[in-house]
């Protein structure tokens, strides 16, 4: 019995049919799309590349706390200060902007315009409470800073605790 007559006759013509006339590109094609797929199956994420084309412009934000603040810096290149508008509430201080250039050449024989927009909405989470009125934000050179001093409250409620090594 040779290994052929395990595989019925009609999938045994349908392989045939593949092999013979698939061109290997679109095969291979098809395989990895197969795989990918089923990697992809069940995680909650787009197929690649997807997720950043879709989200737009998002700007890279750290947040550091010390004792008396918590200071917060936004990388915001090729953005104004009037297109950035920052929010807080007594659990969050929220960053909103938009990003619009727009690009223009004319030559000798061609012109060209390019546009790119983008929005984006941060919202970071305090743990601490904030007191309102010392609340300051600076943008210079593309990065936005906001310093957000605590209240007395929580000051005195931040403790450091040293840690010991054995």
């Amino acid at each position: 019995m040779a290994l052929g007559d395990l595989i019925p006759k009609k999938r045994r013509d349908e392989l045939a049919t593949r092999v013979n006339f698939e061109h290997p590109f679109e095969a291979l094609h098809r395989e990895m799309d197969s795989l990918f797929n089923t990697f992809a199956k069940g995680m909650d994420i787009e197929p690649f590349g997807l997720i950043t084309q879709q989200s737009g412009f998002m700007p890279k934000v750290n947040v550091a706390e010390d004792d008396k603040a918590v200071n917060v810096t936004a990388e915001l290149p090729g953005m104004d200060e009037k297109d950035i508008e920052v929010t807080l509430t007594k659990d969050s201080v929220t960053l909103k902007g938009e990003k619009k250039a727009e690009k223009e050449e004319k030559e000798k024989g061609y012109y060209r315009m390019e546009r790119s927009f983008g929005s984006f909405t941060r919202t970071i989470p305090l743990a601490a409470e904030i007191d309102e009125d010392k609340v300051e934000a600076k943008f210079t050179k593309g990065v936005l800073s906001i310093k957000l001093p605590k209240t007395v409250q929580a000051q005195a409620a931040y403790r450091k605790i040293e840690v010991k090594g054995e």
